[in-house]
């Protein structure tokens, strides 16, 4: 495969589709079920994801506002990792942009929190 470039953009120049409940994605590279993906993530005020397992490493990069989980705060400029074999739920009050890398997808524990 060749290398993916992408030119000097913010992410408000990029097309957005939905996501899940209150979130979209722009989706850097797509892999398939047992592959790698990369996106930018964009929630709304108030939205988030419900408790899920990591299968494989997730890395995060705050871009802009502010993500929690159950272990802190991250403002932008932050960087989370989440390792296979982590839980936990995501939420962000006032809103924020992440680029966000999965090795392999998550398995959501619980739809209804």
């Amino acid at each position: 495969m060749p290398n993916i470039a992408y030119p000097a953009l913010t992410w408000r120049d990029l097309t957005f589709e939905h996501f899940r409940e209150g979130i979209s994605v722009h989706w850097l590279l797509k892999g398939g079920p047992a592959e790698p993906s990369v996106a930018i993530l964009n929630y709304r005020p108030g939205a988030g994801v419900p408790r899920h397992r990591h299968v494989g490493l997730e890395t995060i990069v705050v871009l802009e506002g502010m993500q929690s989980d159950g272990n802190g705060d991250y403002p932008a400029g932050s960087v989370v990792l989440n390792p296979a074999g982590t839980e936990h739920s995501v939420w962000t009050k006032d809103g924020c942009v992440v680029l966000i890398q999965w090795n392999l997808p998550v398995i959501i524990l619980d739809e209804t929190k």
